[in-house]
């Protein structure tokens, strides 16, 4: 059975890391990688509100250049982001529709729903607005991107199910992580009819460079393919996908994206097993058996980000990368308005309350000076 999007071609181009020169966006740079991708056969463009001069870069790039039929254009609606007020939340949208130059968008998005950001759109009656706009003709398709359990979509899906679409991070790496859950929101959403746009495919560019056995794994199997391509391609052969997006910085990265997508059609039974053993090895690698359960924040009288300070630290386990995992630290933990790791008492609570039996307190230091020493 047809569903939305499903005549898009399943590579989207993600506008939040365009590329850089002298400090501001290189509209010239930009203009290529459109004239690339839409050559190509491709149509699907993400920006949003919240993304630094993007929306503008792309009026610029596409929506001056190219007939309004020729493309698909998304942004979003981050009503969280410093609105005290529905009008200031609402007011997003013109600023989004003068920004890129628009009448109206395709596709729109409630913004990063889930955890304390779901209440913003809930207290500002978001869902009966954005009906509203599109009924005035200023939206087309109308859906949401979430971060958070598969439970909490189960409640947002069941509350909505006018939602049309919904985008989610999904990549091979995250498939089956128990801190991101990917498989079981991505069925959440099927079991509710829902299409997927997939974001994170790469995980922000860190299956680019995978850990070393799991580079191996991809260059045996074809020695030419890119580490990025297997993880874009495993996304792209997923059922009732819109489009994937890649947040592609230049026109390298463009044209390598396109060399596999163009003629795509779904991973062979050999590359699925070429994509099993890769997961097989990421599950080599020893890390914190944390499920993100958060037992141990109930009783933890200092209120220590436990969890994902975990996180944090598997990802730099796994990919080696200080300054991203000390991002995820911050917003889990700091932008939870949670205790570093460095404030544990050492109380213990928070081990008796541990389904997994983690040694918290000694992960918790040993996380610590990983991160910050």
């Amino acid at each position: 059975m047809a569903y939305l999007g499903e005549n898009i071609k399943k590579l989207g181009f993600g506008l939040m890391r365009l590329p850089q020169k002298d400090g501001a966006i290189d509209i010239q740079q930009t203009k290529d990688m459109v004239d690339m991708f839409l050559e190509a056969g491709f149509t699907y463009f993400d920006t949003a509100w919240a993304y630094a001069g993007s929306e503008d870069a792309i009026r610029q790039a596409l929506v001056e250049r190219y007939p309004r039929d020729r493309f698909q254009l998304a942004t979003k609606n981050a009503a969280w982001i410093n609105c005290k007020t529905r009008d200031e939340a609402t007011a997003q949208l013109d600023t989004s529709l003068k920004q890129a130059g628009v009448e109206y968008f395709d596709f729109y998005l409630l913004h990063n729903l889930g955890e304390h950001r779901t209440k913003y759109f809930d207290d500002f009656d978001m869902w009966s607005w954005v009906q509203e706009k599109k009924a005035e003709g200023k939206i087309r398709h109308v859906g949401f991107s979430f971060h958070s359990t598969p439970e909490e979509l189960e409640e947002i899906l069941t509350a909505h199910p006018e939602m049309e679409f919904v985008q989610l991070q999904i990549n091979y790496a995250d498939w089956d992580n128990p801190a991101i859950r990917s498989r079981e929101c991505y069925e959440t959403a099927r079991r509710h009819g829902k299409p997927v746009i997939i974001m994170e495919p790469v995980k922000g560019g860190m299956l680019a460079n995978p850990p070393e056995s799991v580079k191996n794994v991809f260059k045996k199997a074809d020695p030419d393919a890119s580490c990025a391509s297997w993880a874009i391609k495993f996304a792209a052969s997923l059922e009732g996908i819109i489009t994937v997006l890649s947040g592609m910085s230049s026109t390298e990265q463009m044209a390598d994206n396109l060399s596999y997508m163009k003629g795509f059609t779904g991973l062979s039974d050999a590359e699925r097993q070429v994509i099993d053993n890769a997961q097989a090895e990421l599950a080599k690698i020893p890390l914190i058996p944390c499920t993100t359960c958060n037992y141990c924040a109930k009783v933890c009288p200092v209120g220590i980000g436990i969890s994902g300070t975990f996180t944090a630290m598997n990802m730099l386990t796994l990919y080696s990368d200080k300054a991203a995992a000390k991002h995820q630290e911050e917003w889990l933990v700091g932008g939870h308005g949670l205790k570093p790791a460095s404030d544990c008492v050492k109380c213990g609570r928070c081990e008796e309350a541990c389904p997994q039996h983690i040694d918290i307190r000694n992960q918790l230091e040993r996380s610590h000076k990983a991160l910050y020493e």
